[in-house]
């Protein structure tokens, strides 16, 4: 796993917590909402890639 996933994700989620702040205090909730939502739609598209990337690493080592 390279660090620069985790700064990305980290990244990722510091700019969903402020977006969604300031659509909260904008009360904008429902935004607020969707925009959470879509911050973790993208970070599990993210981890899917890095999980495939492992099962196949695993078939190979194993002769699956």
């Amino acid at each position: 796993m390279d660090v620069d996933l985790i700064f990305k994700i980290a990244g990722m989620g510091i700019i969903v917590a402020v977006l969604s702040q300031l659509l909260k205090r904008a009360e904008r909730d429902d935004q607020a909402l969707m925009i959470t939502i879509a911050g973790l739609v993208v970070v599990l598209l993210m981890l899917v890639n890095e999980i495939s990337k492992l099962f196949d690493t695993v078939k190979s080592v194993f002769g699956f």
